[in-house]
């Protein structure tokens, strides 16, 4: 299995879960501008979207998209998975809204020409942390478990945290406890991060 990934890009939440699932990956880096693998080889032809995360299977099937792979992570690691009837549409739910609601404003935020709309994005990012900010209810987002939705509003906070925004102490406190975990040591200093 491979995991195709840039570095501190959002594929680091697929890496962080994947490693903590111990599902054993080779990870290949790509060059997010020229589309290139590390080895020279056309992204584009792995995922014709041309970003990460992809995550390809021994027998050539492709996964892409977050979400997708990060519930699929959490399919073959229940435990990665928040309990109850609820358990898996709740981290669906989470993924979701982490997936638009934070990461495509920070996109807006990073690469918009138009500061007007940079700093609407930006607006939008603090509000939306602050939500899960308030809505956190013990150690991770769904209590005292790590689930893979935790991986990726780590990357979240984690972008937050690094381009100057002013994060509520829970969140600053949360990022601090998942980055604690051994996993997400072993993932950062993979993808030379730590």
């Amino acid at each position: 299995m491979k995991l195709y990934l840039t570095p501190g890009a959002c594929s680091l939440a697929d890496h962080i879960a994947l490693t903590e699932a111990g599902i054993d990956v080779e990870t290949i880096k790509i060059d997010l501008q020229t589309r290139r693998t590390e080895h020279g080889d056309d992204f584009i032809a792995v995922n014709p979207k041309g970003y990460v995360p992809a995550l390809v299977f021994d027998n050539g099937e492709v996964l892409t998209e977050n979400v997708a792979i990060l519930d699929w992570v959490a399919g073959e690691t229940p435990h990665l998975t928040p309990e109850g009837r609820l358990g898996r549409s709740r981290n669906i739910e989470m993924l979701a809204f982490l997936a638009t609601e934070i990461h495509r404003p920070f996109m807006r935020s990073m690469f918009s020409p138009a500061d007007a709309e940079k700093q609407a994005a930006r607006q939008a990012i603090t509000e939306r942390l602050a939500l899960i900010a308030e809505r956190l209810d013990g150690d991770y987002l769904f209590g005292d478990a790590f689930v893979t939705a935790d991986a990726l509003c780590y990357v979240m906070v984690r972008w937050a945290r690094d381009s100057g925004f002013v994060l509520p102490d829970r969140l600053i406190m949360y990022a601090e406890r998942v980055e604690a975990r051994p996993s997400v040591q072993k993932t950062l200093e993979a993808e030379g991060l730590a």
